[in-house]
């Protein structure tokens, strides 16, 4: 594979199944349709995380949470591990980035050779009041009332900051084309929609009825396992996601997505003027989904297909076009994809690694390959954690039993067979593969016992829970 500059396309919040190219019939995203269309879209791929945070921290280093511990919205990647950004500039490439990070802060060595437009956490600190996790767990009802009370049409300051991304990117790519570049550059261009608050364009908002939005599924279902059972206790949504409420809620988000597809069409476009499509490979994925009141919750922060599954979409030279790859994917092979695309050779430390080449996965599956994602963050007490797996999915929660899940005949996740005597080998079988990335119930305790640190240093239990501002929202987690 010959080096080529990376174009990186992110978005927040976008779950794989709202996209044309992922079978959604109802949200209009033609200019992703088309990146798919010309080049390999990933079916199964995953976030590390189900939270922005540490999910970004895995993109930077290419690492699991329990590699590089930065465990919740409140412990920020510092710059501290080294990131692919560090070795290419390091090596004497362009990298820069525009948009959302979500880092701990621009004083931190982050590795870009500039931050453009960049959003990183709330002074530095993040979401603190995830971190409060004993008994008994506080509620999170004022942040979930200000999610439902921030829907419909118009703009806000997430909107507009991603229309100055969109054409800040546009006047990079111009610029960088002007002027001679000796190798590959690397533009990581990243959008905060469409994460809520679900306050969508007016033009984007408009392509949707709310009144025929889809209903959610098993909206109203009450969760039986005790770890389910804290977080939706925390994270109430119930209460406040009434009415019409919902199918306004919806349109927004499809709105949203279609405002992303929107500027990365605008983007497209002036790789086209350029001429820089033979020089160049595209790569468009999110962090985490959005449950969008399926399985009766909203936001993320669950193992579901929706909060878990993302995008992942690569195209450009040497990559297959009009190719649909199965093999498990996750945030933590943009690594390794990125250096060996514009011609780095990893090191022995980088080739310990458990990610993989993504371009090399679109040329030659890896059908027995297991993915995880962990959850450490608000609202539950103990950790958890999903390995994907063939068509199973386990969800393995630190101190209770497993959920276990047969994707290909119940991709809605409607029947756990945890309890089910035929599958107890199959459930036995996940927990070794899971074993054999990580010890999960020794990571919850790491990770707890990190984020009690966390908590002293900040003041203690009572400091932290009357902290002002720490909505979702206002941070754009």
């Amino acid at each position: 594979m010959k080096p080529k500059n990376h174009l990186f396309l992110m978005s927040d919040e976008h779950s794989r199944r709202t996209l044309g190219c992922y079978g959604d019939i109802i949200v209009k995203t033609p200019n992703l349709d088309k990146l798919a269309a010309s080049g390999t879209r990933f079916t199964n791929a995953y976030t590390p995380s189900p939270i922005c945070v540490p999910a970004r921290a895995s993109l930077a280093t290419g690492r699991y949470l329990h590699q590089h511990k930065n465990w919740s919205c409140a412990e920020p990647y510092n710059g501290t591990l080294p990131s692919w950004s560090h070795r290419l500039r390091d090596e004497g490439y362009r990298c820069v980035s525009i948009g959302k990070l979500h880092f701990r802060s621009t004083e931190d060595d982050n590795g870009f050779e500039e931050e453009i437009l960049p959003q990183h956490c709330i002074n530095g600190q993040g979401w603190v009041k995830g971190l409060v996790r004993d008994h008994p767990i506080p509620d999170y009802n004022e942040g979930t009332k200000a999610f439902s009370e921030a829907i419909g049409e118009g703009e806000s300051v997430y909107t507009i900051h991603d229309r100055q991304v969109a054409n800040t990117a546009c006047d990079w790519l111009r610029k960088t084309v002007a002027s001679k570049q000796d190798k590959p550059w690397v533009l990581f261009v990243s959008f905060i929609s469409p994460h809520y608050p679900l306050i969508s364009p007016p033009e984007f908002f408009n392509l949707y009825d709310p009144e025929k939005m889809p209903a959610p599924h098993h909206a109203d279902e009450s969760p039986i396992h005790p770890t389910l059972k804290e977080l939706y206790s925390f994270f109430n949504y119930k209460d406040h996601m009434v009415g019409d409420k919902i199918g306004k809620a919806i349109a927004a988000y499809y709105g949203l997505c279609s405002y992303v597809d929107h500027m990365v069409g605008e983007i497209m476009d002036v790789l086209t003027e350029l001429d820089l499509n033979d020089d160049t490979r595209i790569s468009y994925t999110s962090d985490h989904g959005e449950m969008l009141g399926n399985h009766g919750m909203w936001t993320k922060q669950v193992m579901y297909e929706d909060a878990t599954g993302i995008p992942l979409i690569i195209a450009g030279p040497d990559i297959p076009a009009g190719k649909v790859v199965d093999t498990h994917a996750s945030l933590i092979d943009f690594y390794t994809t990125i250096l060996e695309g514009v011609g780095i050779s990893l090191n022995e430390t980088e080739r310990s690694l458990l990610g993989e080449n993504l371009f090399e996965l679109a040329n030659n599956a890896s059908p027995d390959r297991a993915i995880v994602s962990e959850y450490h963050d608000g609202g539950v007490t103990r950790g958890f954690f999903m390995l994907r797996h063939r068509q199973w999915k386990l969800v393995y929660y630190a101190g209770h039993e497993s959920q276990l899940f047969d994707l290909e005949n119940d991709p809605l996740e409607d029947e756990d067979l945890a309890h089910s005597e035929s599958h107890r080998h199959i459930l036995e079988d996940c927990k070794v593969k899971l074993y054999e990335i990580l010890d999960p119930e020794v990571v919850d305790e790491c990770a707890r016992s990190d984020q009690a640190e966390v908590i002293a240093r900040l003041g203690g239990r009572d400091a932290i829970l009357n902290m002002e501002g720490m909505h979702f929202f206002v941070q754009g987690i």
